[in-house]
């Protein structure tokens, strides 16, 4: 049986800008639909209701906070990336600490993996684990 994650973000009006930055960093098709378009008027129209990135290899989901509820950013949150694609995982890694902070470097760990940890510069922390053939 096949398990899929779908982790769901929430940002405090960038989740435009965040999940267009993961597209960036996956590919895959982004579907977005506004506050506005489901009927909201005013300055957060334009915000994010649903966006849905569906990428080759992971589906992210995020919004912006609706009116009315307040978002404690950074620490609700962690997604892992883990697999064998030492590439891919390693272009991941550095795309996303671009412009965020290293928190453990991406390296061989005492498990045999390479793994590392870091926060992009929207405030979500990223695992990055790189198994290695045993």
């Amino acid at each position: 049986m096949a398990t899929l994650l779908n982790p769901y973000l929430h940002f405090d009006g960038t989740a435009r800008d965040a999940i267009t930055f993961y597209q960036s960093v996956f590919g895959g098709e982004l579907a977005l639909n506004t506050f506005g378009e489901m009927g909201m008027q005013g300055e957060q129209a334009e915000q994010v209701m649903h966006a849905q990135l569906e990428a080759p290899d992971l589906v992210l989901m995020a919004s912006d906070t609706p009116p009315g509820e307040t978002l404690t950013p950074g620490s609700t949150v962690t997604l892992s990336l883990s697999g064998d694609d030492d590439a891919k995982l390693r272009g991941w890694f550095e795309t996303l600490a671009d412009g965020g902070q290293i928190n453990v470097p991406l390296e061989k760990q005492m498990w045999g993996d390479v793994f590392g940890q870091l926060a992009d510069k929207y405030g979500v922390t990223w695992m990055v684990n790189i198994n290695q053939p045993g």
